[in-house]
């Protein structure tokens, strides 16, 4: 889960670029970087941190250039330092910058092909690398000085051919224009939109259409499944398929919990596909503990379930409460890097108002229940806080497996529902009372918004994995490898031997 964006526009998009990112920086808090080309110049600027952190008033300064490409960062594969901050850049052919959102599930198979086939270094663990080198070495083979939109589709098809996984990628080739493609399942989101100025048309393409809404962009559609959109340098547009077999089965956790509710993704509203979410659960409530079901108030946990409380609130006839303050310079838990982390950072993240709890039943609500730390610290402060009894409610089902595509969920054993039913869940966060949505309610209440959503990846759910080259032996190489044990080793590690300058 990681924010991209890409730009090509009649004036420089240096703040543009990070306006976007700023609006993105939900879906990554590790690194971030924006790299713009003026001529056949590219100036580059990425780094650790925050995008208000890695971008200081004269860095901006050093990006000019009307197209340009950015990245905010979430470790999932490789480690978190500064050498895997993107977009990444490789000078041959025509010099490519990458930007990459989601994670091949081939990069193994792909990492030796193209060091023993295609001659190429990789110099990173990062998958996004790998990707950027597969598509420069199919774009080289078309060869020519001068590309044609033709060719660089047919490179982008061998990509798809080549590539197995998650990704929406954005690219830029120097002195041509800007790339922009999604995995033949469309996985994770990618969208693109258009805005007119009096010097012609601008083009725009970003991971959520909130980041094309604040900067005045309107919303073209999102990239289909294998499709590919390529705007050159002076406007033109084209967009071609370019996998042979593609199928919708887009990631719901991004519905769920990634993607930010005033959003729209394959012409889906996130906010309203939670609305039905909230609605939904609240009639499995009332199925199944009847309408005696003794609820006081029900409680949102801030911020991405508030949208899912408040009609379910409605449906079960009870008062809906506030009864969490956020402090809003505390990252998001979940994409936290360890568990000691994300641990430390609950208490300081959300304090009770405990005349909202004191003598009450109370339904907490969240949006999912992943590795449990967070939602039995919070039902103890439900209880330090007066609370007669406490229920938990998830609008989603139960986590059980791992995510490959990009969501850090990587081993089986630090789910908390992964080989437990779920009153077992229940017993292990404490709760009095627990209960999740059903699958086939939750890919209704998205699926409402468009029928052409015939299959959703919802592999953390059922283990069903929609590329099919995910096995049991695959999971357990990327447990060891992505484990929160394993991450602390890595950050312990001595840093890079070889990085790139950026710009300073």
């Amino acid at each position: 889960m990681c924010g991209i964006v890409g730009m090509v526009a009649r004036e420089p998009v240096n703040q543009a670029l990070y306006d976007a990112l700023m609006v993105l920086q939900h879906r990554g808090q590790d690194a971030a970087g924006i790299v713009t080309c003026d001529g056949n110049r590219v100036y580059l600027r990425k780094d650790r941190g925050l995008v208000r952190d890695v971008f200081q008033a004269h860095h901006m300064l050093n990006l000019p250039g009307n197209v340009g490409v950015g990245h905010c960062r979430y470790p999932t594969a490789g480690c978190t330092t500064s050498a895997e901050a993107q977009p990444f850049y490789v000078n041959s052919p025509y010099g490519i910058i990458l930007a990459h959102n989601g994670n091949l599930t081939n990069v193994e198979d792909l990492k030796r092909e193209l060091f023993a086939e295609d001659l190429r270094h990789i110099n990173t663990d990062s998958d996004s690398e790998v990707l950027l080198n597969v598509f420069a070495h199919e774009l080289a083979a078309q060869g020519g000085p001068r590309l044609q939109p033709a060719d660089i589709f047919h490179a982008v098809s061998r990509v798809h051919t080549r590539c197995t996984g998650g990704y929406a990628v954005v690219a830029m080739i120097v002195g041509h224009g800007l790339v922009a493609f999604r995995d033949p399942h469309a996985i994770r989101p990618i969208v693109y939109g258009t805005r007119q100025t009096p010097a012609g048309v601008e083009y725009m393409v970003a991971s959520e259409s909130v980041a094309l809404d604040v900067l005045g962009f309107e919303l073209a559609g999102s990239i289909r499944p294998g499709e590919a959109i390529y705007v050159t340098d002076e406007g033109e547009f084209h967009s071609a398929q370019c996998a042979e077999a593609s199928s919708y089965a887009p990631c719901i956790f991004e519905f769920v919990y990634l993607a930010r509710p005033d959003s729209i993704i394959d012409d889906v509203s996130v906010h309203k596909a939670r609305l039905r979410m909230g609605t939904r659960l609240a009639k499995k409530i009332l199925r199944e503990w009847g309408t005696d079901h003794g609820i006081d108030v029900v409680i949102p946990i801030p911020d991405s379930s508030r949208t899912a409380a408040l009609p379910l609130a409605y449906e079960l006839g009870v008062k809906y409460r506030e009864g969490f303050v956020k402090n809003r310079y505390i990252g998001r838990t979940f994409i936290m890097p360890g568990q000691k982390q994300r641990k430390k950072s609950v208490r300081q993240k959300l304090n009770a108002i405990d005349l909202e709890f004191r003598g009450k039943t109370v339904l907490l609500v969240d949006d999912s229940i992943v590795r449990g730390t967070t939602s039995k610290q919070i039902i103890q402060m439900a209880r330090d806080a007066g609370a007669r009894k406490v229920y938990f409610a998830s609008a989603a089902p139960p986590v059980r497996c791992p995510n490959v595509y990009g969501i850090d969920m990587p081993t089986a054993h630090e789910l908390i529902a992964h080989g437990r039913s779920e009153q077992e869940v229940g017993v292990a966060i404490n709760a009095d009372r627990i209960i999740f949505q059903d699958l086939a309610d939750l890919e209704a209440a998205v699926r409402k918004g468009n029928d052409n959503l015939g299959h959703f990846d919802s592999s953390v759910f059922d283990g069903d994995y929609i590329t099919g080259d995910v096995d049991e032996a695959y999971l357990l190489r990327l447990g060891l490898m992505r484990s929160d044990g394993a991450k602390a080793q890595r950050a312990d590690a001595p840093g890079d031997v070889l990085e790139l300058h950026n710009a300073s």
